[in-house]
């Protein structure tokens, strides 16, 4: 059994920041703080909880003062803020780059559309913790849609300014804009801002040639992970003998039937051991 893990496979810039400002906040400090899982994975969480990191949801984070507090990549809206400076809570901000940067640009196309009646619209999952931030920096006026059937939100007689989660698609964001031109009223401005981080869509073109290597492929994700599904979905197009698992136990026997190589790769939202976990279990029941 030839067993292989991707090397461009695992966290990307972002949760990496985030994960070292835990772990180096955790070292003077016995309990941390995060505002949401730190990342999505259950198994990287695991870990930095038996540290000292206590996931916290955002009704708890009303009730704190005088601690600290994570913001992890997803980032945060601006109320967030505004009750620490209130309440004495020092925040350890770990915003991506890329997030906080969307952030700006989405407040400044709503400033610059106030006078016109425009629409902020933003593809992207409803309640997504990226999406909450993105929408508080307009004081939550924007349009969210999930997918092109929720187009109909649209008022068309009203400049759009079209934005995207990070982790989406490429593909279905752009399905949406040429949607949205399609339908706008004559003369009324419509801005397409293509906002999709090319941390996850730039590990594309290689995922679709890793895969076609490999009789099996196990895609270790968490099952909250945007980006994972994303990823899952295109290796599974791929390569229909891709699974996606969590963490070693979800892993199925029967899958390996008549299978000699195996590949392994992961989210941009996937610890590296983790990996490497499942590349172990896979070669202890089946020798290279």
């Amino acid at each position: 059994m030839r067993v292989e893990i991707d090397k461009r496979s695992g966290f990307c810039f972002g949760v990496i920041k985030a994960i070292k400002s835990a772990e180096s906040e955790l070292k003077n400090s016995e309990q941390l703080y995060c505002l949401g899982d730190i990342v999505h994975n259950g198994m990287e969480v695991e870990r930095l909880e038996k540290i000292g990191l206590k996931s916290i949801s955002r009704e708890e984070y009303y009730t704190l003062k005088d601690c600290k507090v994570l913001i992890r990549a997803h980032g945060e809206p601006p109320e967030t803020y505004e009750y620490a400076q209130k309440n004495n809570i020092e925040l350890i901000d770990a915003t991506c780059p890329v997030v906080l940067t969307l952030q700006e640009k989405v407040k400044s196309s709503f400033d610059n559309f106030r006078d016109r009646d425009g629409q902020i619209v933003i593809y992207g999952k409803k309640g997504h913790a990226e999406v909450i931030g993105l929408d508080g920096q307009i004081d939550n006026r924007a349009v969210v849609l999930e997918s092109v059937n929720d187009i109909s939100q649209i008022d068309f007689s009203r400049p759009v300014s079209l934005y995207s989660q990070t982790t989406k698609r490429v593909e279905d964001f752009y399905h949406i804009a040429d949607t949205v031109k399609a339908q706008m009223k004559p003369g009324v401005p419509v801005e397409i801002k293509d906002s999709i981080c090319r941390q996850v869509s730039n590990r594309v073109p290689h995922l679709k040639k890793f895969v076609l290597d490999f009789d099996l492929i196990l895609f270790v994700a968490g099952h909250k992970s945007s980006n994972g599904r994303y990823l899952y979905t295109i290796c599974r197009e791929e390569n229909e003998r891709t699974y996606h698992i969590s963490r070693t136990s979800e892993i199925n026997p029967e899958w390996f039937e008549g299978v000699e190589s195996v590949g392994i790769c992961g989210a941009t939202s996937t610890p590296n051991w983790l990996m490497e976990e499942v590349a172990d279990w896979v070669r202890e029941r089946y020798k290279e």
